[in-house]
């Protein structure tokens, strides 16, 4: 196996995964669904494994499709910033990166990387924006922003991918002491559980069963919290199951405050994106931001699992 005919390959197998389907893939790359199923057949076949487990209803990675995806995610991202390095060539990332982000995402996985970033270029200077509702970027001057979720199409804006979040059911081992352990989604409905609240909203818990149907459930309870670092002290504490990032829980688990529950039911991802104000040509402060945090952010999540809503 060539190197060049692996790297030609590996482009239909990353717009597939990040996709979620052949057919999107396809449309991302402007190539016919069956060129792409070629390009992921040649790569099953020079690596001599499964990358996908494909049944009618659903499209998912297999292990051995993670790790690879992982580490192209990982060398594609190190290519784009090898790349924008070189196009910066002598000039010296200077100036004020303006960047806005959710709260407590940005404080413990978005700033760090800008603050490195900062210490590499000292004539660089940070105005980091901190707030869980979407700034208007044009108006506000911002760079750059980090949003959660699905991001709608804006007018002279431009929206970059770059992680995906997965959410865990986590309750103390307290509670479990106290109340059982649930044995399946179905199950939460006899349970405490701590709710994320806002606006009179309250957040739909969406699981997969083991037949891959899709299990949602308005969760019932007496502590409705808009601040998942509140939501962390009230699930330590004993106080029920919550429904949290893996990145918020990642230490608790880690320590034994929390333990993971239902881990063979996984909840559906939320995608990380990056947007920035469409230009000709960017500031190179933005254009290195942007790909340090591409680089950054991909390793947020865990697990690429996908399934179709």
């Amino acid at each position: 196996m060539g190197m060049s005919d692996l790297f030609n390959d590996v482009p239909a197998f990353v717009a597939v995964v990040e996709a979620g389907s052949f057919a999107a893939g396809a449309r991302r790359l402007h190539l016919s669904r069956s060129a792409v199923g070629k390009a992921v057949a040649r790569l099953e076949e020079r690596l001599g494994v499964r990358l996908f487990q494909r049944t009618t209803r659903s499209l998912s990675l297999t292990d051995d499709g993670q790790a690879f995806f992982e580490h192209c995610q990982q060398a594609i991202a190190a290519l784009m910033a090898g790349q924008a390095v070189v196009e910066t060539g002598n000039k010296v990332v200077s100036g004020t990166l303006r960047v806005t982000m959710p709260v407590l995402f940005g404080r413990l996985c978005v700033a760090p990387i800008l603050i490195r970033l900062a210490v590499q270029h000292p004539a660089l200077t940070l105005e980091l924006d901190f707030r869980d509702q979407h700034v208007d970027l044009i108006e506000s001057g911002m760079d750059l922003a980090i949003r959660n979720g699905a991001v709608g199409a804006g007018t002279g804006l431009v929206a970059r991918h770059v992680a995906h979040k997965k959410t865990l059911l986590c309750a103390a081992p307290s509670y479990i002491e106290r109340c059982g352990k649930p044995q399946g989604p179905d199950d939460l409905a006899r349970h405490q559980t701590i709710a994320y609240s806002r606006d009179g909203r309250v957040l739909i818990w969406q699981f997969y069963r083991d037949d891959g149907t899709l299990c949602e459930l308005m969760p019932s309870s007496r502590l409705l919290l808009n601040d998942l670092g509140s939501m962390l002290d009230a699930v330590v504490a004993g106080q029920g199951i919550a429904w949290l990032p893996d990145w918020l829980i990642s230490e608790s688990l880690k320590r034994g405050e929390l333990l993971q529950l239902l881990p063979d039911a996984p909840s559906r991802l939320e995608d990380v994106h990056l947007i920035w104000p469409q230009a000709p040509h960017l500031p190179v402060r933005v254009r290195v931001a942007i790909e340090a945090l591409t680089l950054g952010l991909s390793g947020v999540a865990r697990d690429v699992l996908q399934k179709p809503a």
